[in-house]
């Protein structure tokens, strides 16, 4: 049965072997024949390149194979070193998936994609509550409010009227309101110019002639 390795880089005495065709640094190695230490060693890289590889026996790969380094974490790095004739054969290979790559690539796809899409929708979800019970606070303390400005408008000028020696009074006064209505300004009515009707005036049929509004 042939041997398979994956090259990620690989050099001989410091000089790189590459694709003869490309210049790629990445390549398979794969072993054929029946006799390791005479057997052709075939390469392919990433461009789909193949060739020969001379240098390289079937035993040369079983060799790499024997003094790869491994990978136990996901920062470690699979590399090798061998001699071949005198000559050191040293490279990179392609990194084998590991329990430690599965669970830091979970760990940066929880902090990175989940985690944040987790943190958005809890505040697109706090503020959608927040919203209405915002609104409804408003209305319920802008009358509060309203009404709080109204008696200490009153007191101030039954204090300045007190103040000035009183007053008498007027029987056919009416209040400013309170919230005028916008569509009569408080006027509880509007004029209307007609021929046909003996009337000039007609009651506002937003606030219902009262001049205010809630």
């Amino acid at each position: 049965m042939g041997q398979l390795l994956k090259i990620q880089e690989m050099s001989l005495d410091g000089l790189p072997l590459t694709c003869p065709e490309c210049g790629s640094g990445a390549f398979t190695l794969e072993g054929r024949g029946a006799i390791a230490a005479l057997a052709s060693v075939w390469a392919n890289c990433s461009n789909y390149h193949s060739w020969e590889h001379q240098l390289i026996t079937t035993s040369d790969l079983a060799a790499i194979q024997a003094a790869r380094t491994g990978r136990e974490k996901a920062t470690d790095v699979d590399t090798f070193e061998i001699e071949i004739g005198g000559a050191v054969l040293a490279g990179i290979l392609v990194p084998e998936l590991t329990v430690d790559d599965v669970k830091t690539a979970s760990r940066i796809y929880w902090q990175k994609l989940i985690k944040p899409r987790i943190r958005r929708q809890k505040r697109a979800a706090i503020r959608a509550v927040k919203r209405p019970l915002q609104r409804a606070g408003r209305a319920v303390t802008q009358p509060i409010a309203d009404g709080a400005a109204a008696v200490k408008a009153q007191a101030l000028e039954a204090a300045w009227t007190a103040q000035a020696g009183g007053y008498q009074p007027d029987p056919d006064h009416q209040p400013e309101p309170v919230n005028p209505c916008p569509a009569c300004n408080g006027k509880g009515a509007h004029r209307i110019d007609t021929r046909l009707h003996d009337t000039t005036t007609v009651r506002c049929s937003v606030c219902h002639g009262t001049g205010e509004i809630d």
